[in-house]
């Protein structure tokens, strides 16, 4: 099997013999392969029902106006997780003063919100896999709405902080809606929805500096989390009631029962024939393979560092934003609503993929196999280098009015940096979904992970960074510090895209699912069989050593 690239550069198969780039079958494939390997008899003459002969009682056959529907409320509930992280700037100054604490003690609380969000996002993924989508997210919620008030009333700031870390470990995040997404669409289908989640990502992460900016002003500290518990309550509500459940296993258990009580007495769920729901060793490998995919994957290590090191940035801009824009005489409010060009900047980039995704599903329902994973790469070449770009227009712009500099041209640089920053989220969670199938969860969980921890992170260096930075330029350097590493970790782009697939080749995930497809291949058997026993094996944590 070769590559080439087209006129336009994008990366396409030749092949003569049919594979699966994502590792996942059709769900087509998988329904037209028959009875005989959807069911699976037992010594005890129990059938269990499998995905095959129920196609359209799962979330792949909800009409399209449900899944949107489904998808719009799980948009407003990760916004809210995000709004709870990017919010709480706007409480620092008005906690140093109540408490009598430094600024930098201020800001533990939102490093350990943020801290705590990477690894709670993975803790929660196994839960959601066995139990449900909708029972883990509601319990999600309502955890991190319950830590909202002891912040609230907090009689000294300690409790503040242990009320964060206990927010940010309850908080779900992306490791369950992505899973959502997953749950209704198949992998060639997904791109669309997982552009609607990341927006819902990265926005929640820049409305909070613009509504915080107005709490701060006119309300008193407490109400930054009565906020946090109002926006959460709401987002609760509306996923209690408009969000059925989406997880195939559960539907399936369900459709089991049903059946039973029409007289079908052999028919059960795949979870209903579980000896244990979940083991301790399932759960521990579930739990090690993102951290494992993360030390090991070069490509998953550095496209998360590079995703990571982006959305820093954003938590960086938080601190700096504030220095820069007084420079023009920007109050508490207009600082918070010159967050405004990034907000504008995701939506322009969200827009910019539609075109690349149209082409993208074209192409493949002409040829499945046409496509390389890292085409969905493609538009990241153009996209990334805006973040230096970005940067260092940012840096200097902000030498202010005294150097004639128009306040509006660090809000034209930071909208790039937007459209920079969801450029990369995307294309590299997308890129992840088609080079590693069924191993897709724990590839981007190493994402989210590098996502939230650096940004946390980035909490407590960010105000020191523009303080104490010696040399005349206190505001400018620190920026073209960042515009130069954003330089070096935009390299593997450019690495991945041209060499992904001689990269892929060498990665021990990958050799698993080439192993499958060989012996798809080998012993003719569907793709959709094959499939089912490969998303099996990823979700057990099981590997093979490869061909």
């Amino acid at each position: 099997m070769a590559d080439t690239t087209n006129s336009d550069g994008e990366k396409f198969f030749q092949t003569s013999s049919p594979s699966d780039n994502s590792g996942l079958g059709s769900a087509k494939h998988r329904q037209s392969h028959g009875e005989s390997a959807s069911k699976s008899s037992r010594e005890d003459g129990k059938i269990e029902i499998k995905e095959a002969d129920n196609m359209d009682k799962l979330g792949f056959g909800f009409p399209t106006w449900k899944k949107w529907t489904i998808l719009t409320v799980i948009f407003a509930v990760q916004v809210s997780m995000n709004f709870n992280t990017s919010v709480y700037p706007n409480v620092v100054i008005p906690l140093t003063k109540h408490f009598k604490i430094s600024g930098q003690a201020a800001r533990v609380g939102q490093m350990i919100f943020l801290v705590a969000y990477a690894f709670g996002s993975e803790l929660w993924a196994p839960w959601s896999e066995d139990f449900g989508r909708w029972p883990i997210l509601q319990l999600s919620l309502f955890l991190v709405n319950i830590w909202q008030i002891p912040c609230a009333l907090a009689p000294n700031y300690g409790t503040i902080v242990v009320g964060r870390f206990l927010g940010g470990l309850s908080s779900a995040g992306g490791s369950v809606t992505l899973g959502m997404v997953a749950d209704m669409w198949e992998a060639d289908e997904q791109q669309y929805a997982v552009a609607y989640v990341v927006l819902s990502s990265v926005g929640g992460s820049s409305i909070g500096p613009v509504v915080g900016a107005f709490i701060q002003r006119y309300l008193s500290w407490h109400w930054n989390f009565w906020i946090q518990l109002i926006f959460g309550g709401t987002v609760q509500l509306m996923h209690f009631i408009l969000v059925p459940e989406t997880r195939a296993t559960i539907m399936l258990d369900r459709e089991a029962k049903r059946r039973r009580k029409a007289g079908e007495a052999d028919i059960w769920g795949p979870n209903e024939l579980k000896e244990s729901r979940i083991s301790v060793k399932e759960v521990l490998k579930i739990w090690s393979r993102p951290f494992e995919m993360f030390v090991r994957e070069p490509i998953v290590l550095c496209l998360s560092l590079l995703s990571g090191f982006s959305d820093a940035l954003i938590f960086t801009f938080l601190e700096s934003f504030q220095p820069v824009y007084k420079q023009w005489g920007f109050g508490v409010i207009a600082i918070g609503l010159a967050f405004l060009p990034i907000n504008i900047g995701y939506i322009l980039a969200w827009f910019s993929f539609f075109p690349f995704i149209h082409r993208h599903r074209q192409i493949r329902r002409r040829d499945p196999d046409a496509l390389q994973p890292e085409a969905r790469l493609y538009w990241l070449l153009w996209t990334a280098p805006l973040e230096t770009l970005g940067l260092f227009g940012f840096a200097w712009a902000s030498l202010g009015p005294e150097r004639n500099v128009h306040w509006i041209a660090p809000m034209i640089f930071s909208g790039l940096i937007a459209i920079a920053n969801y450029s990369i989220y995307m294309a590299t969670i997308d890129y992840m979904i088609a080079s590693y199938g069924p191993y897709s969860a724990s590839a981007t969980g190493g994402n989210a992970l590098a996502r939230d921890f650096l940004a946390g992170i980035a909490a407590m260096y960010s105000t020191p960074f523009y303080e104490k930075l010696p040399g005349p330029y206190t505001l400018e350097y620190p920026t073209t510090i960042l515009a130069c590493l954003a330089f070096l970790v935009t390299i593997p782009i450019y690495i991945f895209y041209w060499k992904g697939p001689i990269i892929r080749e060498k990665s021990k995930f990958a050799q698993t699912l080439a192993s499958d497809r060989k012996k798809n291949i080998g012993g003719g058997e569907s793709k959709g069989g094959r499939a089912g026993d490969v998303g099996e094996k990823a979700e057990a944590g099981e590997m093979e050593k490869g061909p």
